[in-house]
């Protein structure tokens, strides 16, 4: 009887127990709850962005002031942008190999530098829709392809205008890369600029066929001085040119970078490129998402071309009509190609009043008065 007692309360005591949990589990007390953490938000990828060269950045010249601009955007825009390069590319179909290739290996964006790579860039690019092209000097686009350059005939005159002035033999030579429009475009720009200080002047031009030989750069720059040039100017990528007219007493135009830098006062001035102004704009607008195919062809207005400091053997009145050349330019509607203008054989190739378009300048396949030269098929 007793242990049947005890047994029948310990049910009892079982039960209430079993009772008194049900009751705490629907009827919680109420409790503050825990922090939510928030989840970690994924660090933005930098803009991977891949440079493609035709020669090396040590040419003092076109690819070193690229390879310039380059470091200039790493500066400018730190961890959101990642960059690499190539040099040494010959143009053709080695050049869509290496554009290719970038492009597989999932850079964002791939900068070409040389003429020559357009219709490589093109084809990679209609391959590759999802990644951005930007291709320098040329002229065909698509939706994922843009092109870029400058208005660098306009630098090239105001630097006409300082070897006009400083010429004595009234012989300039001008070392020329190939017959292109933007070859020719330079030549006639740097001989209207000297012509306007000294109609007594010629522009003689070699041609090399080359972007990139320091030995044939020199070569020609010696002809012409043999020749009686007592200035050299250029449309390549060395200084070779430049050193060349130093040897033998002469003065010097450079180009593309400031190359009395490099050579010394006898370079007067250079028409020079400023490639890192245009690759941060482009980033950001990567970044931004606002990134649009187009065509860009800015002056000096912009800051992608100038004129290089101006040697201390150049006389400051001649600085100052090259100021006054510069602010012409930059303040009106005038530009370097607006009549009246002779072409080589005296004829009028622009009427008084008229400028030529866009289009008939990067199309320009035919000589100012003033040069001595053929153009080569």
């Amino acid at each position: 009887m007793r242990k049947r007692l005890w047994y029948v309360m310990g049910l009892l005591v079982v039960a209430a127990m079993v009772l008194t949990a049900c009751g705490q589990a629907a009827t919680p007390e109420p409790t503050e709850a825990p922090p939510t953490e928030e989840p970690e938000q994924e660090t933005d990828l930098p803009v991977r962005a891949a440079f493609v060269y035709i020669g090396p950045p040590g040419d003092l010249g076109w690819t070193y002031e690229h390879d310039r601009g380059r470091k200039m955007l790493e500066e400018a825009l730190g961890d959101d942008v990642e960059t690499t390069y190539i040099e040494d590319v010959p143009e053709g179909p080695d050049a869509a190999r290496v554009i290719r290739q970038y492009a597989q290996e999932g850079w964002d964006i791939i900068f070409t530098t040389s003429f020559g790579y357009m219709d490589p860039t093109l084809e990679v690019a209609e391959e590759f829709p999802d990644v951005l092209f930007e291709h320098c000097s040329g002229y065909k686009t698509r939706e994922n392809m843009a092109t870029y350059f400058g208005r660098i005939y306009q630098a090239r005159y105001l630097s006409g205008i300082v070897a006009g002035e400083m010429t004595d033999s009234n012989i300039i030579g001008y070392v020329a890369a190939f017959p292109i429009p933007e070859v020719i475009r330079g030549i006639n720009a740097f001989t209207l600029g000297v012509r306007s200080v000294n109609s007594d002047a010629e522009v003689r031009v070699v041609w090399t066929n080359t972007w990139y030989d320091p030995v044939v750069e020199r070569e020609a720059a010696e002809a012409l001085l043999d020749e009686g040039a007592d200035m050299i100017a250029q449309h390549q990528d060395t200084t070779e040119p430049q050193k060349a007219a130093a040897e033998r007493d002469a003065l010097s135009i450079g180009y593309d970078s400031d190359m009395r830098q490099f050579v010394g006062d006898t370079v007067l001035t250079s028409p020079q490129w400023n490639w890192g102004t245009y690759y941060v704009d482009t980033i950001q607008n990567v970044i931004d998402g606002t990134w649009e195919s187009h065509q860009f062809w800015g002056g000096l207005e912009t800051g992608v071309v100038q004129l290089a400091e101006i040697s201390p053997l150049v006389p400051e009145d001649v600085r100052e009509q090259v100021d006054a050349e510069r602010e012409r330019i930059t303040g009106t509607d005038w530009d370097v190609f607006c009549g009246p203008l002779n072409d080589q054989d005296g004829d009028e190739a622009v009427a008084d009043g008229e400028c030529m378009s866009d289009g008939d300048m990067l199309n320009m396949e035919w000589f100012v008065e003033g040069v001595v030269g053929e153009l080569q098929e």
